[in-house]
């Protein structure tokens, strides 16, 4: 089992807080002979007569020295799983779960947007303190 994010607990606090429950964490990612683990994988039922949301949850600290670094690996790990599922789960979504801090001292750049965009990856903006959900950002 992979070792477990130091923001782990406040986003999963905060996705049970908004609605979403947790199915699996971890969860694991298995296509052919790989297999990974994501952080979390939850669902929320929108309304009694529609199937619900189904998402999966990469969480990041980003607490290094280097952000650009850590937000390298962080995009390799989003990319090869959003791969897979798109193969064996294609309804899931995937996010990367990050604090609210370096979401507007590092996210918010111009260069980094440029990545986000360019490669579609899905955030989940997280008060980590409040265990609260700030945004959703697609």
């Amino acid at each position: 089992m992979p070792a477990k994010d130091t923001y782990h607990q406040a986003v999963k606090n905060a996705l049970i807080k908004d609605g979403w429950t947790i199915t699996f964490d971890p969860y694991p990612i298995k296509y052919e002979e790989v297999k990974l683990f994501a952080d979390l994988a939850g669902e929320k039922t929108i309304s009694a007569t529609r199937e619900g949301q189904q998402i999966v949850i990469e969480i990041k600290s980003f607490l290094s020295r280097s952000p650009m670094r850590e937000f390298e690996t962080a995009l390799g790990q989003y990319l090869i799983y959003q791969t897979f599922l798109s193969v064996t789960h294609p309804s899931y979504q995937v996010y990367l779960a990050v604090s609210h801090k370096i979401y507007e001292k590092f996210f918010a750049q111009v260069a980094v947007e440029l990545i986000l965009q360019k490669y579609q990856v899905l955030l989940l903006v997280v008060d980590i303190k409040k265990e609260e959900i700030i945004k959703w950002i697609s």
